[in-house]
């Protein structure tokens, strides 16, 4: 006999997944129950009635994304997840929070089944579900001609006052409003409480008008334990087309703990009396981990009679389009991200003289333009970085399918929105100037975290700045990038290397890279070899006779480096010069092969206009470190370099002191 809904009891559904994520919380005698106790009813709401989602089939690609921008709210999300039929134990839940767990004190992306998004720095979320939006929204203009539905999905974010305090959560909000992303709607769990305190000592502005000035719909729930007016707002915000919608759910966080309504309750365990209390007040055995499987099956019967026949639609929507389009979507689906770019088309200019930005801007136009799945953009620097598609439109409102996203200056949401895009399937790339990829750290280091192809692509990569001064002239970025578990950082000496960079970056299958460019002209060498930046580092020129020094240098200093070689060798010096495009990747590489090109009993000499220790792995005496661990000086080029003891005469003084 089919069940009734008239049979199922919400709310003691939504309270056993509100004291099932507290026992967690008790268990791991850690975590946030504040949030679990305030914002149970939204999430329950948002699965029970309105996600469009598979649990047998987590990863089915014409789902709706849900980011819990609140990351610290895991175990309230864990405990859905796995009443609602995921693949998830009630051992996986006793494990919250332990080593090597499938629940982790914050959701991880690809770890634990049914989480979208790896969350927990605040703002990250959001952004992060405004890039899911701007693919949704392409894909959809992309796959959906005619009567054909493909690509129909909604994204979804929680976040809480702490989200909203970030202002990463105001730059990604303002170009949502602005790209008009209807299918974007973010739950706002709006308590006036913060981990120090009232809201009122921090946040006072109206949050509202914040987001109505912004271009968003705006929806207020004023209580926030009614599951029927939340289910109203999330039915009114589906039906806007125009805007992207923001619902205010008025809550009370550690609502019946007997620290309701007070910082106290954001991020402590609750006392063993106080969770005893909570459970006979919602009427539920006092034993933890005590799961009735009948509200397990109402629950799941409730997402099934909505979302039966989704994977089955998606198979057959999919099996309708061309073999060309089934292909192309093929690439967002699977997790391979490889790009064979091993025919690329590049023309020399006259002379052999090129500034690597300007190579990287003809290597980008010759791969993306039949790939749909690369887009990207630049945080209002296009016409310096270079990062952009000729003939390939504008991403906007007008034209979801255009390739260039025009973030204007908010760094901080173009990385978070990169990573969203990269977890609907794209390879996107961002871009901006070396020394301002710090705005940018937080969601890079996302993306390793998560294993996401994006490409960063930074120019402007050294005191050659010149005039610009010490705010634009990078010199601890590199190190910071370096330093980033899961990522690659190449800095190519000229065209050939930028080639090699950029074959390398793409044959890699999911983890992020940067390619730091120069925006100066260097001449294209003949000893540079695109074919050897896969390996790190190579050697670029090596004397007749048996070396007695070798100069290692990237970027615009191999040049430095080769000239004061040809300068020794007059004087009777043989110096092997070595192109050093990724210090990460060369030390990956097998130890006869380091040997082979930095041996041991032959004096080693870095010249770099970066900081001396990402080189400690390299050299072990400062000496041999010609370096910069201090900020740069505005002024010409030429001028900068002298000061710093960067011309070549300085540099061939300082090496020939060193061999002697």
């Amino acid at each position: 006999m089919e069940k009734q809904d008239n049979e199922i009891n919400e709310k003691r559904i939504m309270d056993a997944i509100k004291m099932l994520a507290i026992d967690m919380i008790d268990n791991a005698n850690s975590g946030h129950p504040g949030i679990v106790l305030g914002a149970a009813p939204i999430i329950y709401t948002l699965y029970a009635n309105h996600l469009r989602i598979d649990p047998s089939n987590p990863k089915l690609f014409n789902r709706d994304r849900f980011v819990l921008s609140a990351g610290h709210a895991s175990a309230l999300l864990y405990a859905t997840l796995y009443m609602a039929g995921y693949d998830l134990s009630l051992d996986d839940l006793k494990a919250f929070r332990q080593i090597n767990s499938i629940t982790p004190g914050h959701p991880e992306y690809d770890l634990t089944p049914g989480v979208d998004a790896t969350t927990g720095p605040l703002g990250q979320g959001l952004a992060m579900a405004v890039g899911m939006a701007m693919g949704e929204a392409n894909l959809e203009k992309r796959y959906n001609k005619g009567k054909k539905n493909i690509i129909d999905f909604y994204t979804y974010a929680l976040c809480g006052d702490g989200d909203l305090m970030e202002g990463i959560s105001y730059e990604a909000a303002s170009l949502a409003g602005l790209l008009h992303l209807n299918k974007l709607i973010v739950l706002y769990d709006s308590n006036n409480i913060s981990l120090d305190g009232k809201t009122s000592d921090t946040f006072t502005e109206n949050i509202p008008m914040r987001f109505v000035a912004a271009g968003w719909n705006v929806i207020t729930v004023e209580d926030g334990n009614n599951i029927e007016a939340i289910s109203k707002a999330i039915e009114e915000a589906k039906a806007k087309e125009d805007k992207p919608t923001l619902i205010e759910v008025k809550t009370i966080i550690g609502k019946d703990s007997l620290l309701e309504g007070t910082n106290k309750v954001h991020g402590s365990p609750l006392t063993k009396e106080d969770i005893s209390n909570i459970k006979e007040k919602l009427n539920i055995r006092d034993i933890p981990f005590t799961i009735s499987q009948k509200l397990c099956d109402d629950f799941r019967y409730l997402i099934n009679k909505r979302c039966a026949n989704l994977t089955a639609e998606f198979t057959k929507n999919f099996n309708d389009l061309s073999l060309e389009e089934q292909e192309e979507l093929s690439y967002f689906i699977n997790p391979d991200k490889k790009i064979d770019i091993k025919e690329l088309i590049y023309s020399p200019p006259e002379g052999n003289i090129e500034c690597p930005r300007d190579t990287s801007h003809k290597i980008l136009n010759s791969i993306v333009l039949d790939k749909p799945y690369i887009i990207g953009g630049c945080a209002d620097v296009s016409s310096s970085t270079k990062a952009f598609i000729e003939d390939a439109g504008i991403f906007s409102s007008n034209d979801y399918l255009g390739k260039n996203i025009f973030y204007g200056v908010r760094e901080h949401a173009m990385g978070a929105i990169s990573n969203g895009l990269a977890l609907i399937g794209f390879r996107p790339f961002a871009s901006t100037f070396l020394a301002f990829s710090d705005y940018l750290r937080p969601a890079i280091r996302l993306s390793a975290l998560m294993n996401l192809g994006v490409i960063y692509i930074f120019t402007h990569d050294s005191i050659s700045v010149g005039e610009d001064g010490p705010t634009h002239q990078p010199v601890e970025q590199l190190l910071a990038l370096r330093s980033i578990p899961n990522m690659d950082v190449f800095r190519p000496a000229d065209a050939n290397e930028v080639i090699g960079s950029y074959r390398a970056i793409f044959s890699k299958e999911n983890s992020p890279s940067v390619i730091a460019l120069s925006r100066n002209k260097l001449p294209i060498l003949e000893l540079t070899k695109a074919s050897e930046v896969e390996k790190g580092g190579y050697i670029l020129y090596e004397p007749q006779k048996k070396a007695n020094g070798i100069i290692i240098a990237s970027g615009e200093e191999v040049h430095s480096a080769l000239e004061v070689a040809y300068r020794l060798q007059s004087k009777g010096f043989a110096i092997r010069v070595v192109s050093m495009p990724n210090l990460e990747r060369f030390l990956r590489q097998d130890a006869s092969y380091i040997e082979e090109v930095l041996p041991v009993e032959i004096r080693k000499i870095v010249i770099d206009t970066s900081t001396s220790y990402c080189w400690s792995k390299l050299i072990f005496n400062d000496k041999y470190l010609i370096t910069l661990d201090k900020f740069g000086a505005s002024g010409k080029k030429e001028d900068v370099y002298k000061k710093f003891g960067f011309d070549i005469d300085t540099l061939e003084e300082k090496i020939e002191n060193l061999l002697k």
